[in-house]
């Protein structure tokens, strides 16, 4: 028996999948041919699904811990046994007086994508007990509120384009390993002449494919992008009728970009100014030229700002005009008016109360906060789903000192004793992708899937829907949705314009979108322009880190390297880490480092080193590569904390300081220094 799937991870390709199942169980996972965006091909991580799913560590049963938090002892207990305590625990925090619930705190992210299994059941217990709402922030909100501020939604172009770009700009993306698919389409244009470029801090696989790398410094795209805008000035490499009818606000920007010459951004990113001036002339002059934008290049304090100037590079040069131009940050703005969020998620149950909203990515220091009317009610109880916050969030000492408060009262649903399962009071068994239904949305093309149960859960794991309707009944809430079943919550999910039906028959609809969606405006804003000079947030500058030798001199004298961490190939966030042939083929945690900055530290490659600020210290191996910029390290998560040499991962440096817009963690905004450890 073969049944239609579809990948769940945090991923743009949403890949369609066909599970082979033999005698109730799944044998083969394997991407679907027919799919027009993901063409057959699965990425190694999910092509091993069964191995995941299957692994012996899998929590089957729901736990209660019996030790320390953070030991990771639990005992089995009867999921009536585990519903009622928690649902009385929580009914204790909330009956203390009318907004008291917002002592309670939802922390979910993209564990899965599914809408089901996601922010549906969930958000309605959450709505409907009065919790404090969470700001998901973690991953993709800078780019994501910029490109909102600047096209009106997260809306780009479509995928298969790119196979007829004639330059294509691969920027803070290594497509390779996170964005297989495009990928695909890249080669096909790079086999029919197309140039393609690669602008990253970190020689990665997909640079290594590209025509030209250019290894700026981190945090530093803005200033690139104005310096792009000043040579296409000079140059006249300007679409002057697109920006006349489909920009608002190119004078202030112009007029900005000027100061940008070729050798002041060549001084602030690290580069060249012959890089500056060829790569300007190379978009100014070749059509069609299309920009695949990914989100390394948000997570630093200037990230929103560098998002809006590259997303308006595509329209000075007039490059929407063409299907094969212009840019895609994400397409899921383009789902917006199919999705039905509201049905799903029932925001009306709140009422009239207006419960406080906790930014996901401070939850370090959240959840050491006390009591004040600035930030209301201490934190006294979590329920995780969908995340692993001990070893994604930032700056994870603090994370793990809040985790580990004994008044504390931790829920986690969970497939493994993940880092912050070992923390959890209880924990409650959930299924995987093939075990429940569900569908899905992208943020890499514009095909909306379902997933069909491949197989029964495996022993007493529940879909997160089922777990959040029976906490719901022993909260005694009463109200009809909670009764709603998951095939019921699948028709409630979209609205008529995608035919169900059809999305059944055939595991995807493709979304009815015009195929050169800004050739003459349209974009999805007030004006249907694009909007340079944004209401809010003026007209978009360069916004150094955090953390620089620009901004923090004296910081950057004790910390003289720039820290970047980006995701190890085999892993996806901190999902699959403990999948045992993907961890072989990984190795080992570690940090790249170049020759040039290790030698004088006396740092030789596969030597155990000690990478350290004032934050904390993150033992692990080094690689001395030329992956790694002079004057950068490249430290590659998101490896548990427990399976790290002395218990920790690489957030033990990251701050918790916020993006300009967004409120998003600034990940690869982080100075350090790099020591051989002591024997």
């Amino acid at each position: 028996m073969t049944v239609r799937a579809a990948c769940p991870h945090d991923c743009p390709d949403t890949c369609a999948i066909r599970v082979t199942v033999h005698d109730g169980r799944a044998v083969k996972v394997q991407g679907d041919p027919d799919h027009p965006p993901t063409h057959g091909a699965l990425c190694t991580k999910v092509s091993r699904y069964p191995e995941r799913s299957y692994h012996a560590e899998r929590v089957l049963q729901p736990l209660r811990r019996v030790g320390p938090k953070g030991g990771g002892r639990f005992e089995p207990v009867s999921w009536a046994s585990a519903l009622s305590d928690i649902a009385s625990r929580l009914k204790a925090i909330a009956a203390r007086g009318p907004d008291a619930a917002q002592a309670i705190v939802p922390y979910s992210y993209a564990g899965t994508m599914g809408l089901l299994q996601g922010e549906s059941m969930a958000a309605r217990f959450f709505h409907r007990l009065g919790a404090s709402l969470l700001d998901r922030t973690i991953c993709a909100s800078a780019g994501g509120e910029a490109l909102a501020a600047t096209y009106g939604g997260k809306v780009g172009m479509h995928l298969a384009h790119y196979a007829k770009s004639r330059l294509i700009l691969i920027w803070g993306s290594n497509s390779i390993a996170s964005n297989l698919h495009f990928w695909t389409f890249a080669q096909e244009a790079k086999r029919n002449g197309a140039k393609l470029v690669c602008i990253d801090p970190r020689k990665t696989e997909t640079a290594d494919k590209c025509h030209q790398h250019i290894a700026l410094r981190p945090g530093t795209d803005g200033a690139l992008a104005l310096g792009l805008m000043r040579e296409l000035v000079v140059n006249d490499w300007l679409d002057h009728d697109y920006i006349a009818r489909y920009t608002e606000g190119w004078p202030a920007l112009r007029e900005r970009a000027m100061a940008w010459t070729a050798e002041r951004t060549a001084e602030v990113c690290g580069i060249t100014p012959d890089e500056v001036r060829g790569l300007a002339c190379d978009y100014g002059t070749t059509r069609p030229a299309a920009i695949r934008l990914n989100y390394g290049m948000q997570r630093a304090h200037g990230g929103g700002n560098a998002v809006r100037l590259v997303a308006i590079l595509p329209c000075l040069v007039g490059a929407w005009r063409d299907p094969a131009g212009g840019m895609l940050l994400s397409s899921s703005g383009w789902f917006r008016r199919f999705r039905n969020d509201a049905a799903l998620q029932r925001p009306d149950l709140m009422g009239t109360r207006r419960p406080r909203t906790i930014n996901m990515s401070t939850i370090g220091d959240d959840l050491l906060r006390e009591a004040s009317p600035a930030f209301g009610p201490k934190i006294e109880a979590l329920v995780v789903y969908n995340s692993n916050p001990v070893a994604v969030a930032p700056e994870s000492c603090k994370v793990v000192q809040g985790f580990a408060r004994d008044d504390l009262f931790t829920v986690v649903l969970d497939h493994f004793l993940t880092d912050t399962a070992d923390h959890a009071d209880y924990v409650l068994p959930a299924t995987t992708q093939l075990e429940h239904l569900d569908v899905h949305t992208s943020y890499g093309h514009t095909y909306a899937l379902i997933n069909e149960p491949a197989v029964a859960p495996l022993g007493q794991a529940k879909p997160n829907t089922q777990i959040f309707r029976e906490l719901a009944a022993a909260m005694g809430f009463e109200d009809a949705c909670f009764r709603d079943d998951d095939e019921a919550l699948t028709r409630q999910a979209f609205t008529d314009e995608i035919d169900f039906e059809v999305l059944r028959r055939d595991g995807w609809v493709k979304l009815p979108l015009p195929e050169a969606p800004f050739a003459e405006g349209g974009f999805p804003t007030a004006s249907g322009k694009c909007l340079i000079d944004a209401p809010g947030l003026g007209v978009p500058d360069f916004v150094p880190n955090h953390e620089s030798p620009l901004s923090a001199p004296e910081l950057a004298a004790r910390y003289p390297l720039a820290m970047i961490s980006p995701p190890a190939r085999n892993f996806l966030n901190s999902t699959f880490v403990n999948v045992k042939s993907l961890r072989d083929i990984e190795g080992e945690p570690l940090v790249e480092i170049h020759e040039i900055d290790a030698a004088p530290r006396g740092i030789a490659d596969g030597a155990v080193v000690r990478v350290f600020n004032d934050r904390g210290s993150y033992v692990c191996k080094a690689k001395v590569s030329a992956r790694a910029r002079p004057g950068v390290v490249n430290g590659l998560g998101v490896w548990w904390r427990k399976l790290g040499l002395e218990g920790t991962n690489v957030n033990e440096l990251t701050h918790q300081k916020l993006t300009d817009i967004g409120r998003a963690p600034s990940f690869y905004d982080c100075l350090v220094e790099v020591a051989p450890q002591a024997s």
